[in-house]
């Protein structure tokens, strides 16, 4: 398995468990709710149940959102591989590791650190399309493109 797929696969297994993660916290916070509807009355309860809603819609955003990011991240082949940066590119510059899939923020594989970035994003959008040997310019740093995987 090259760099690029092993990164490809924790980036997939992170996704999983963040979204494991949250669908717990909103299976407690159902499991608690019910408990509570059948034990309290007043205003206070009415308070706390739409509290509860409003916090049980909000996960249910997050699983939302890392569901989309990862039908973006299998689309993505790691196999496939391309002189130019683009989706599913893995990139080394001389400031650190980037995979151009999603944003879900640093990785950690093998005692190294690996930004996982949306191509959107600011830092995204000045590597796409460029090529080892270039250089980007990214809040007033410059950084050169060492590969690209």
């Amino acid at each position: 398995m090259t760099l690029k797929e092993s990164i490809h696969k924790t980036l997939r297994k992170q996704l999983t468990f963040r979204i494991d993660e949250i669908q717990n916290i909103l299976d407690d916070l159902l499991l608690s709710g019910s408990r509570d509807a059948k034990s309290s009355a007043g205003d206070k309860h009415e308070t706390g149940v739409a509290m509860a809603q409003l916090e049980q819609e909000k996960l249910r955003y997050q699983i939302n959102e890392f569901q989309k990011m990862g039908e973006i991240v299998q689309k993505i082949n790691p196999s496939k591989s391309n002189s130019k940066i683009h989706l599913g590119s893995l990139v080394q510059t001389d400031k650190g590791w980037f995979y151009i899939s999603v944003g879900l923020g640093s990785l950690t594989f093998k005692d190294q650190v690996i930004f996982a970035i949306n191509p959107e994003a600011p830092v995204g959008k000045a590597l796409i399309g460029k090529v080892k040997g270039e250089s980007i310019h990214f809040n007033g740093v410059e950084s050169e493109i060492i590969q690209v995987l």
